[in-house]
């Protein structure tokens, strides 16, 4: 089995044409891409405004939970059966499978913008408000940056969870590596099954790995506790500390 897989990974025939690898691939990226920038629009407005208020904090937890217990296959069906009716073209079934994706996407994202804004030290806020700032200069200087952290692990998270599941818009005959999932059943054709598989996992694991970089630039050293060796306080010497101590 490993060699066929291997066989089906290395054939030049799936790596060319509008079917091939490279191409799904793209597809898979502008789905799930259209899919992350919505959820985006959709949760970090709505996360910021709930922790910089307060107002409305019940709905983050009960709207994240109900959200992640939909079934991502029966919404997508349902969907799917609402919209082609009005819609002739292929956006029949895009816009079902971006629902689905957007629906994913939202809870992690809601969830971590609020709760970073929330927990920012309430002494730094304080301090703020006592120098004249109003609620947006305190919202957009001290509150997004110091949540900024949290807000960018549940863009990764939401990230991840939405290429996992765009698999499923091959199932309402959309492109992106599911197709190689879907057709390799079909077939009886377990390496493209496969094939398929480690290709989703090494494009969510390249995704993470883009994130985490991206992170690394935008975040403040101070709030990841990256301290450099060079502030680092010296070591102080063995002696000298006992003769500190017999003095």
């Amino acid at each position: 089995m490993s060699t066929s897989i291997t066989g089906w990974l290395t054939d030049p025939v799936n790596w060319s044409g509008p079917d091939g690898i490279p191409a799904q691939t793209l597809a898979h990226l502008e789905l799930s891409g259209m899919a992350l920038t919505i959820a985006l629009v959709i949760g970090v407005p709505v996360g910021l405004l709930i922790g910089h208020t307060g107002r409305g904090a019940f709905l983050v937890g009960g709207l994240a939970n109900a959200l992640r217990a939909l079934p991502t296959l029966g919404v997508l069906m349902i969907a799917v059966l609402l919209i082609t009716p009005h819609i002739a073209s292929d956006l029949a079934f895009t816009i079902p499978s971006l629902i689905v994706l957007v629906l994913l996407a939202v809870p992690p994202i809601l969830t971590n913008t609020y709760a970073g804004v929330f927990a920012v030290d309430a002494a730094a806020v304080d301090a703020a408000r006592g120098m004249g700032w109003r609620g947006r200069d305190i919202l957009l200087r001290v509150q997004l940056p110091c949540a900024l952290p949290l807000i960018l692990s549940g863009i990764r998270a939401a990230a991840l969870q939405i290429i996992a599941t765009a698999t499923v818009a091959a199932y309402v005959s959309l492109g992106g590596l599911g197709r190689f999932l879907i057709d390799g059943l079909a077939q009886s054709d377990y390496a493209q099954m496969a094939g398929g598989a480690i290709l989703v996992a090494a494009l969510a694991l390249a995704v993470e790995l883009l994130l985490l970089g991206l992170a690394r630039l935008l975040v403040s050293p101070g709030l990841t506790r990256r301290v450099s060796r060079r502030t680092s306080p010296p070591a102080v010497p063995a002696s000298a500390t006992a003769t500190a101590t017999a003095q």
